[in-house]
């Protein structure tokens, strides 16, 4: 008896805002038709990201094939969770030819390629590579260093690193485990800046590990799958921060809220707000949907740090309510009411913290 091939999985990780979301939509676009399923592990209360893939235009966003794990962080639910999601996925009777995973910013990547050695799923489905996507010129900035003279520098800048919390360390983890790092938003950098963003990840990476620049998240699907790397049988070469701790890690540092919207006619002024709001609070990353007066379509906002980008990305669908949210995200303690209120919205219901 011939066993089938095992499907191959790519893990792709990456701090909030990096741009993993727009790689995968870059990758479904230019698939040549592989059959894909997605699990997106969705932080917050608004399913931001499956919507964002759902509207990439593309016959290989069907709504079956895309799966939100929002029941908080995938590296923490792998046993609730993730590993009956991937049973579900791979005995269907068409299962996917290739699983991507997108998973939070906050997640480890260990645990989660741990649980493909998990005898549930280890004879069907192996991982074909993990990828980190970083954001280049946050990377530049030694945002995410572990240098102390570094992190010094920085913090007479930026009064967000005077707090205790894991972003260098989740970083740390995301490159130590991957197969292949993207070094994304390549644009936004000159040389001088290419360059440090490439000695803060070559400080981390794996000699084997390649690093490859982008530009909204646009790679070869050639590159990204095929890499072959059965990374669940390659523990023992991706070293953690927590390994001999059963990877436990602390996610307390971080707030998340919604903000709900009437329509906004204005959507530049509201995004003057926003910058205002990102620069008298600790918010790290902003994301999700408006209604504009008199429009078709669908308003989509992301937004990292004081950049953001806004676009209309799909119609309005027959019945759809036509809500405004953003998600919101940063490093507590956020005044969830004082920022609703100064960006002319109202705390969603949906809303926590």
């Amino acid at each position: 008896m011939t066993l089938a091939p095992r499907i191959p999985a790519t893990v792709v990780t990456g701090f909030l805002g990096a741009g993993k979301t727009t790689l995968i939509r870059s990758l479904i676009r230019n698939a040549g038709g592989r059959r894909f399923a997605f699990v997106i592990n969705e932080f917050g209360d608004l399913g931001v990201d499956r919507d964002l893939i759902r509207g990439c235009g593309d016959a290989g966003c069907r709504d079956a094939d895309i799966v939100e794990l929002a029941n908080g962080c995938i590296c923490c639910t792998v046993a609730d969770d993730f590993l009956p999601t991937i049973q579900t996925l791979i005995e269907r009777d068409d299962p996917p030819e290739h699983i991507v995973i997108e998973t939070s910013g906050l997640a480890l990547p260990k645990p989660l390629i741990k649980a493909f050695a998990w005898p549930e799923v280890r004879t069907r489905v192996t991982v074909d590579g993990v990828v980190a996507v970083v954001d280049g010129r946050a990377a530049a900035d030694g945002r995410f260093a572990d240098d102390p003279e570094a992190v010094a520098r920085q913090r007479a800048e930026d009064p967000g690193l005077d707090h205790e919390n894991p972003l260098e360390e989740v970083f740390e983890e995301q490159i130590l485990a991957a197969d292949m790092i993207v070094l994304n938003k390549a644009d936004l950098m000159d040389a001088a800046t290419a360059a440090r963003a490439r000695g803060v990840v070559d400080a981390h990476r794996r000699a084997a590990t390649k690093v490859v620049a982008a530009r909204d998240g646009a790679v070869d699907p050639r590159a990204l799958l095929g890499i072959g790397a059965a990374a669940e049988d390659d523990l023992a070469n991706r070293p953690s921060h927590h390994d001999g701790v059963d990877g436990e890690h602390d996610h307390d540092d971080f707030d998340t809220f919604t903000v709900a919207f009437d329509a906004v006619a204005e959507p530049e002024a509201l995004e003057a707000r926003l910058k205002a709001a990102v620069a008298r609070h600790d918010i790290l990353r902003v994301k999700g949907f408006l209604e504009v007066p008199g429009k078709p379509m669908r308003h989509a906002v992301q937004g990292v740090g004081d950049r953001f980008e806004r676009y209309f990305d799909r119609p309005w669908a027959a019945g759809e309510a036509r809500r405004g949210e953003l998600v919101v995200i940063g490093l507590k303690p956020l005044d969830a009411g004082a920022i609703a209120a100064e960006l002319g919205g109202r705390l969603s219901s949906a809303a926590g913290g």
